[in-house]
């Protein structure tokens, strides 16, 4: 194997990179989905528009993560239209309390929140209040999310294509010998591990969220 040239010594680090192209592959979509499903409800519960997005095993690292990093931007800019909205037409003490939603407020208090979500959103009952707060009060996520896939994009395997890093890592170094100097390749598939360590809790902690996102959703029954 062409990997066994490079690490003629090392061959349980090729099958821990073998390893971790599933663990890749796992998170790429699992994020897709994530993102389908919070598309889903923003769609149903604020009227927004958003098209789901599709992981292309066929095209490269770069242009998936450019997808995604797109589909994230559209969001977020939607989520801090409606933030700066609510800043304005909201009392500032209710506003934070938007931000840690609690169902038990006094029901004044849930009214005026209704009303304000209706005039920025156009929609109004609690899902819809409950959707605003989780966004609002998660915002960062999206954000750190983006960080990391903006990362992939960047790097070194960016230019490789999907499906080659869901193969294995073997696959990987036949396809990127054209453009890698062999001495870089090692640095190459270094780059592409810590990338990986710093991808892998972003994108859980990502797909949680949106979990609760449905949970909260679910719980509430008007």
């Amino acid at each position: 194997m062409w990997s066994d040239i490079f690490y003629p010594d090392n061959p349980k680090r090729r099958e821990q990179l073998i390893r971790k192209s599933q663990q890749f592959q796992d998170l790429m979509e699992g994020n897709f989905r994530a993102t389908n499903d919070l598309i889903d409800v923003m769609n149903e519960h604020l009227s927004c528009s958003f098209q789901h997005i599709t992981l292309n095993e066929n095209v490269t690292l770069r242009e998936n993560s450019n997808v995604m990093i797109e589909c994230i931007h559209k969001i977020q800019a939607v989520v801090e239209k409606i933030d700066t909205d609510l800043k304005e037409k909201l009392d500032p003490a209710l506003y934070e309390k938007l931000k840690v939603l609690n169902l038990s407020l006094p029901p004044d208090q849930l009214k005026s929140l209704s009303i304000a979500i209706k005039t920025v959103c156009g929609v109004e009952g609690m899902k819809a209040t409950a959707v605003v707060s989780i966004l609002i009060h998660t915002g960062d996520i999206l954000g750190n999310l983006v960080s990391k896939i903006g990362k992939i994009g960047a790097g070194t395997l960016a230019c490789v294509g999907l499906a080659v890093v869901f193969i294995g890592i073997d696959m990987i170094v036949e396809a990127i010998l054209g453009s890698v100097e062999r001495d870089k390749l090692e640095k190459a598939l270094k780059e592409y591990d810590e990338v990986l360590n710093e991808f892998k809790p972003a994108s859980e902690k990502y797909q949680r969220n949106i979990m609760k996102v449905q949970v909260k959703i679910e719980e509430i029954k008007n």
